[in-house]
Parts: structure tokens; sequence; C-alpha cells
């Protein structure tokens, strides 16, 4: 990796501070401004005008005059749909991320030690899913969890239920639905960050006579944590804000506030 970016180095035309504000820029533009003007428009008055909203400052007499409004976010507080959905919404989006954690981990393990070949067949069709609309995907899973779908009918075929079970339209089927979808995002990190672990390190815990589950505890799980992390962070986020799954798989007492938001 040093020798990568030596090379890089000494093939980069120009300031080398010119490559590393490339990124920022990117930030700068596409996350920073648009945060700033969500800010804004937050301490802003709604008005019928454009844009639709009030300024937050304004220059008279040699000053600048500052003109910020909190009802936005009082209105928020006083109204106890919007509090409980966020909060719904957060119970929901940890719960999914901890379960994509334990399903995605081991995969990604699995993975990680398979052979380059091997390897590079699991990763497509982990990845595969993606190539197809979301909206279809999760519209798919009505036909396998409705009353009448695949899962009810394999079930019922096998004898272990003599009526269908009620998964559509229940917090169940929008946690399934969240995991599916969101689940190549936990595997993707983890498995980046598990490919480059340093076996020499398991080989010299197993030579101090540490067992397997121990090698793991003390060797493995602490070397993926910012995989770990990444991986929690891009399934937690998206899922604070999601209301396609609740919509179409959730029943009506599923609370998210995307869902709010949208209707």
């Amino acid at each position: 990796m040093n020798g990568w970016m030596a090379w890089v180095r000494a093939r980069t035309p120009g300031p080398r501070w010119l490559v590393i504000a490339v990124p920022y820029l990117w930030m700068l533009l596409f996350f920073a401004v648009p945060f700033a003007i969500a800010l804004k428009i937050s301490f802003s008055k709604a008005m019928i005008a454009m844009p639709p909203y009030s300024p937050i400052a304004e220059w008279a007499d040699s000053a600048l005059t500052l003109k910020l409004s909190f009802n936005n976010y009082l209105y928020l507080l006083r109204d106890n749909l919007y509090v409980n959905a966020y909060l719904s919404s957060l119970s929901i989006a940890i719960t999914a991320t901890v379960l994509c954690l334990l399903l995605g981990y081991p995969m990604a393990y699995a993975i990680a030690r398979m052979s380059p070949a091997n390897r590079n067949i699991c990763l497509m069709l982990v990845i595969l899913p993606s190539w197809t609309s979301f909206l279809i995907r999760i519209y798919a899973w009505i036909g396998i969890l409705k009353n009448n779908g695949l899962i009810n009918n394999l079930l019922m075929g096998m004898g272990l239920i003599d009526e269908p079970l009620q998964i559509l339209h229940t917090q169940v089927a929008v946690y399934i639905g969240i995991v599916y979808a969101y689940l190549p995002f936990m595997i993707l990190p983890l498995y980046s960050n598990l490919v480059k672990l340093d076996h020499r390190l398991l080989e010299a815990a197993y030579d101090l006579g540490a067992k397997p589950w121990k090698a793991f505890l003390k060797v493995t799980l602490p070397m993926s944590r910012a995989g770990i992390i990444a991986g929690s962070m891009l399934v937690l986020i998206p899922v604070v804000g999601e209301f396609v799954i609740p919509e179409m798989l959730g029943g009506p007492d599923t609370l998210m506030i995307g869902r709010v938001l949208w209707q």
C-alpha cells in the first residue's frame, strides 16, 4: 500500500494538495452545502412566495439582522406523532442493523476465507440483486409473505401449520424487507476489512494456546471494528428514513418517520 501511494505521489503533476482537495470539494458541494440549505430552511417561516420560505437574514441600515424562527422545531416537539415516529424509526433501524450484522458478519467472514474464484462468485451473488429495481424487489416479497404466498404454502404443505400465518403487513415483514434490502451494505464493508486480515496473527494466537473462539474475540473481531462501524452506518442511516418498505410490507401500526412524511 505504501509503495502504491509513493508511486501515485511521484507521478502526480502539480501541487499535491490539489489531489487531496478533490474529495473535500466533493463533500462540500454534495453534503455540506445541501445540509446548510436544509438547516437554513428549518429556521425560516413558510410563506407563499418563491422560494416558499422567508429569509433568515436581512441587511438594513448598514447592519445584518437575523430573523430565526424556531416554530418548525416547536411544532415537531409538540406533535407526538412526529416524536413517536422518530423514536420508532430509531428502534427499527437499530434492531435491523443488529440483525444485518449478525447475518452479514458470518457471510463476509466465509467469503473472505474462500478461494479467489469462489470469492468472486459469492460477491457477485451479493451484488446481483442490486441490478434489479428496489421497488420490484420489495414488491416481490408481497407474493412471498402473503397468506397464500410461498412461505405459507410451503409450511402448510409440510404439515407444520393448519392455517396461513399473518406475516404480511406486520412488523416482522418490515424487518424481513429491511434486512433483505440492506444486508449487502453490511457484507461488503465487512468483507473489505476481513479480506485484509493478517492470518499470521491468528496462527500466533493458536500457537500460544488460544482456542478458535478466543482467537476470534481477541484478534479477528477487534481488527474488523472498522468494517463493523462502516457497515452499521451504511445500514442505520438510510433505514431511519426508509418509507418504501414500511409502506408496502408494514401494517397500519408500523410507524416510521419516512412513511409519516411521505403520507
